[in-house]
């Protein structure tokens, strides 16, 4: 079983490609109708395992993304992680792109969509309510996710983890004030709780857990770290489709109840993700990025935080709302789009890199 990048690398060098690998989009799909069935007829299972969480955080989500990204934590070394004052412009594009173009560009987006185009079709005393979990999704870039889009197309692990902390770091400053400004509220309770029990669970507590292990496999040898790194990394995907499962069995009875609210409002976030993945890409390859630089600079905006936006929706507008099931969309959505995404940009790669000087 491979990744994504690996059944590129794979089809560059005309190896045969197994089933799993040729089939990988038809088990995304597979895991999503699962998943939903199993919320649909099984809803008290779905329910218990959806509850087992704090701080709006699902623990057995937290674990399986433990699995994800794991493999990739283990590749960070952290005696060259000052080559990545070398990579300003990727760090910057994506300053940019999340800070001071996605939170507006998806209010601007949803406000095109919700207010105007689809407003027929949507009840109407929730518009406001959507257009603000919209908002709240655009606010927030992703934590956790990233390090798993960045290792399926080959990212520089040293970058993804600065990235990421850096991020988080403006998020903490910034993110309360741009969501009041475009909400136009005086204030917004951040869930602290939230937030920083995410950086502890997806940041600090696999990454403790990754150096840990990437220390003993060395002992042994570049090529006994490497053969470990092949043989766990199946285990990545493993897990994201596991997670794919449960993302939608928590959410299988309102697929099914409001089906065409939700179609309507995956509609500007999955516009949102391609503008931002594109300008973000875009970006980095007109300031000649380093292709391992850009794929992760580019996902980090294309995703989002959705433990933090879901939280900030249910505590200002309760868990029944409007804004509460627009932040859901946008964690059903992000699964199969971001891997499309991640195909893109490796099978893009010969394009972007006859950009860069030789």
């Amino acid at each position: 079983m491979s990744s994504p990048c690996e059944v590129a690398a794979k089809q560059a060098a005309g190896a045969p490609l197994g089933v799993f690998e040729r089939y990988l989009s038809l088990w995304v799909l597979l895991c999503i109708v699962a998943g939903t069935l199993l919320g649909l007829y099984l809803p008290g299972a779905a329910q218990t395992v959806g509850a087992l969480e704090v701080a709006q955080v699902n623990l057995p989500v937290g674990v399986l993304i433990w699995a994800m990204i794991v493999p990739m934590l283990m590749k960070i070394d952290f005696a060259a992680l000052h080559e990545v004052r070398q990579q300003k412009a990727g760090m910057g594009v994506t300053l940019l792109v999340n800070w001071a173009v996605k939170p507006f560009s998806m209010a601007l987006i949803g406000w095109l969509f919700v207010k105007v185009l689809f407003a027929p079709w949507l009840p109407a005393a929730e518009l406001d309510s959507y257009m603000a979990g919209l908002i709240l999704l655009g606010a927030a870039p992703c934590t956790a996710m990233v390090f798993v889009w960045s290792n399926l197309c080959n990212g520089n692990a040293n970058f993804t983890l600065t990235q990421v902390a850096l991020n988080d770091l403006v998020m903490v400053f910034a993110f309360a004030p741009i969501v009041a400004l475009l909400l136009g509220v005086s204030s917004i309770p951040v869930p602290w709780d939230t937030l920083l029990l995410s950086v502890v669970m997806y940041i600090v507590i696999p990454l403790a857990i990754a150096q840990f292990l990437r220390a003993r496999l060395l002992k042994r040898g570049e090529a006994a770290f490497r053969a470990a790194l092949a043989r766990i990394s199946p285990f990545s995907i493993l897990a994201l489709l596991a997670t794919l499962v449960l993302l939608f069995s928590f959410q299988g009875e309102a697929i099914v109840a409001q089906p065409l609210v939700i179609g309507l409002l995956a509609v500007p976030i999955l516009l949102q993700t391609l503008f931002i993945a594109a300008l973000g890409y875009g970006l980095c390859r007109r300031l000649k990025v380093r292709h391992d630089v850009a794929g992760p600079a580019t996902m980090i905006g294309a995703s989002n935080f959705f433990e933090l936006a879901v939280a900030v929706a249910i505590v200002l507008y309760g868990f029944d709302s409007g804004a509460a099931l627009a932040t859901v969309v946008g964690v059903l959505i992000e699964v199969p789009v971001m891997l499309a995404l991640v195909r893109l940009i490796n099978d893009s790669r010969g394009w972007y890199e006859r950009a860069l000087p030789r």
